[in-house]
């Protein structure tokens, strides 16, 4: 038969002093349990006054443990935004820095530009206005597609006259009144602009559809591509239309010919200005025997 186990102290100070303090707390928390209940029984009022007492007391050690717990169960979260902050400031450092080098190149390429715009002279043609007016009217579900200013030669605008809104190029402008014009627009079947793709300078041309888009297809590359977001402006040949007006952009991923939603949407413009030609029109040519003199006539004045 094993021996019972001895459950005295023994002579050990800190086990007796162990088992003298756990009897004392018992009694003091005994103590306390029957004086509350007396006093609760034999003087309610005095109760919630102490319990208010004992609230007020206990309520910062609660907030402090409060405090603790929340810090320690942050702690994870804490640590993984931590390292993400970490990862995007690399991320935006790297990116700073190629940025850097990608506006250094632009700066030198503008510095180039220019001094070859010098060494060889070139001028740019400078558009002036001619009118602003009020968009009266524009055809939405036919497929010819016009719209009318409320403006007209009486303030100078002429046939061929380019058109352009806020976000890019109307039309051109066709008939002309005394205080209205007519505008045919991009999407017209019978409009033709000449375009270029801003990210590389493909020549293109852009024709209108009649139902509100238009189809831009390469000028001299057979089955070029097109991606999905190129946008096109115009390019200035042909003399009508200034070059760098935005005109469209593609829709999705084609080769040779791709469908362009237009920038400018006359049902959402209120104003539009009326610009000279790109290049003015050439002279008439003259009468035949008024340009130069014939060398009958020479002889004669000699």
């Amino acid at each position: 038969m094993a021996p019972q186990r001895d459950r005295r102290p023994g002579f050990s100070r800190r086990a007796q002093y162990g088992v003298f303090l756990s009897y004392v707390a018992a009694a003091t928390l005994a103590l306390v349990a029957v004086a509350l209940l007396l006093l609760s029984s034999f003087r309610p009022a005095a109760f919630p006054a102490l319990r208010g007492v004992v609230r007020e007391g206990t309520a910062p050690v609660s907030l402090g443990l409060r405090n603790v717990r929340d810090f320690i169960a942050s702690g994870p979260a804490a640590v993984a935004e931590h390292f993400r902050v970490t990862h995007e400031n690399r991320a935006l450092r790297a990116r700073i820095e190629h940025e850097a080098a990608l506006v250094q190149r632009a700066r030198l390429l503008v510095q180039e530009n220019a001094r070859l715009r010098r060494l060889l002279q070139v001028q740019e043609l400078a558009t002036k206005p001619v009118a602003t007016a009020r968009l009266v009217s524009s055809s939405a579900s036919s497929t010819r597609r016009f719209a009318v200013l409320a403006t007209g030669s009486s303030q100078g605008v002429r046939s061929g006259q380019p058109v352009r809104g806020p976000e890019g190029l109307l039309g051109r402008v066709v008939e002309t009144g005394p205080n209205t014009a007519r505008v045919v627009l991009l999407t017209d079947p019978d409009s033709v602009i000449p375009v270029r793709r801003t990210r590389d300078g493909l020549p293109a041309i852009a024709s209108g559809r009649g139902d509100g888009l238009v189809d831009v297809r390469s000028a001299n590359v057979a089955n070029a591509p097109f991606m999905a977001g190129d946008i096109f402006v115009t390019s200035g040949i042909g003399g009508i239309y200034p070059p760098g007006i935005p005109v469209a952009r593609v829709l999705q991923n084609a080769r040779d010919t791709a469908a362009a939603r237009v920038f400018a949407q006359p049902d959402r413009a209120d104003f539009a200005l009326v610009l000279e030609t790109f290049l003015p029109p050439l002279p008439p040519p003259a009468a035949p025997g008024t340009a130069e003199s014939t060398p009958a006539q020479a002889d004669g004045a000699q």
